[in-house]
């Protein structure tokens, strides 16, 4: 907004400066989710030649720990860390990497389902993210069985009723499909699916724990070979 002499009010520069700062803000953590994986992918080739690894137990758990919030960013690769750790420290490390995957997977759905979409639209307004912005309006004004009804008109007819009627079970499948860090990984398909607001938080939590158990469980059964 102007004034008469085509200058910015205070109120359109204060908008301006705040969306410049919360745009650095995403930046400066988007740097820092990578300095986190380059630094948690060292420690663990670390252990792979250190010859004290049974006493390394809290380095273990600080790496579990960093790997479940970095599961939880959209379109950072948090599983590779998961699977290096498995094949570095064998089955026994098994539940702890089912648990930090299933703990990442579900704060970044519960961060979706719960964000404020008004707070949302806001943030997209003033980052001019104008598509998105709509679609949030869509999210927060249209009933839940009307989307439902819109998402399967947009999809290929055999392919509507099994996404909508078995969501719960297509998030599953999607999120153990290799190349899924091509549409946010882990943590961004599970963001996009709690802000969609089509899913019940508590069937989405044994979702999550029953989508993430496969590969974990089968280490912890059958040992590292089955990851070569």
């Amino acid at each position: 907004m102007t004034d008469k002499a085509g200058t910015a009010t205070p109120k359109a520069r204060g908008a301006i400066t705040r969306g410049v700062l919360q745009l650095i803000c995403i930046v400066f953590a988007v740097i820092v989710a990578k300095l986190g994986f380059d630094w948690l992918t060292t420690q663990i080739n670390t252990l792979e030649t250190d010859q004290a690894k049974q006493a390394m137990t809290g380095l273990i758990v600080a790496i579990l720990l960093g790997y479940a919030v970095l599961i939880a960013i959209p379109f950072v690769p948090g599983v590779e860390i998961g699977a290096t750790v498995l094949m570095v420290q064998g089955a026994e490390a098994a539940p702890l990497v089912y648990l930090a995957t299933m703990l990442g997977m579900s704060l970044a759905f519960l961060t979706g389902q719960f964000l404020s979409l008004d707070w949302m639209i806001a943030r997209c307004d003033t980052w001019r993210i104008v598509r998105l912005c709509k679609l949030i309006h869509r999210i927060k004004e249209t009933p839940m069985d009307d989307r439902l009804a819109s998402l399967k008109d947009r999809l290929p007819r055999w392919l509507a009723p099994f996404v909508v009627n078995y969501r719960y079970l297509s998030v599953a499948i999607i999120i153990n499909t290799p190349g899924s860090i091509a549409i946010g990984g882990g943590g961004g398909i599970m963001l996009a699916t709690g802000l969609s607001r089509l899913f019940n938080t508590g069937w989405m939590m044994a979702t999550i724990a029953l989508a993430t158990l496969p590969i974990p469980l089968a280490v912890w059964i059958m040992g590292t070979d089955i990851l070569h």
